[in-house]
């Protein structure tokens, strides 16, 4: 139990050095757009398989998560990567981190793509 503890701690602090990686210009665009989607997908209350789906719904945070994370984390320059790393550690134990201005983003990227997909939708039943 003590490992999963531990292990679940260091997740926490590479999604938050990911994160603050995402807003570092020094880090290539296209990991900065997949730290974003993965921190996204992290902190969204929305999963892609719900969780109340039996084994499903806890695999795909399992999965995707920590697998996005790792993809991330080859993209960072090393150099980038350790400061990031450092500024996550200081921040998370200070206290929890909290960034209103990513969950109100988070927000709107779910409910734009909710209205594509009704729009879509209409689209597709349209006799």
């Amino acid at each position: 139990m003590q490992f999963l503890k531990q292990a679940a701690r260091q997740l926490k602090k590479e999604t938050y050095a990911v994160y603050l990686a995402s807003t570092d210009r020094r880090v290539p665009w296209y990991a900065r757009v997949l730290a974003g989607v993965t921190v996204a997908y992290a902190f969204s209350p929305i999963d892609l398989i719900p969780d109340f789906i039996p084994i499903l719904g806890y695999l795909d945070d399992l999965i995707i998560v920590p697998l996005g994370i790792w993809l991330v984390l080859k993209m960072i320059p090393p150099k980038v990567l350790a400061e990031c790393r450092e500024k996550a550690a200081a921040e998370i134990e200070r206290g929890k981190p909290i960034n209103r201005a990513a969950a109100v983003v988070i927000i709107a990227i779910w409910i734009g793509l909710g209205i594509l997909a009704a729009i879509w939708l209409k689209q597709l039943f349209k006799p």
